[in-house]
């Protein structure tokens, strides 16, 4: 079989993963500047 089959799974997974990872970190950045909002609008 090709190598180069391997190198472009290689790709699509790293790929995915980074797409993935930085969506997580989105989601988790806009609760995250929820929670401070909700804080500082506290009496």
């Amino acid at each position: 079989m090709n190598q180069w089959a391997f190198v472009i799974a290689a790709y699509a997974v790293t790929a995915i993963g980074t797409v993935a990872v930085c969506l997580a970190s989105w989601r988790a950045m806009r609760v995250a500047e929820a929670r401070a909002e909700r804080l500082s609008g506290q009496p």
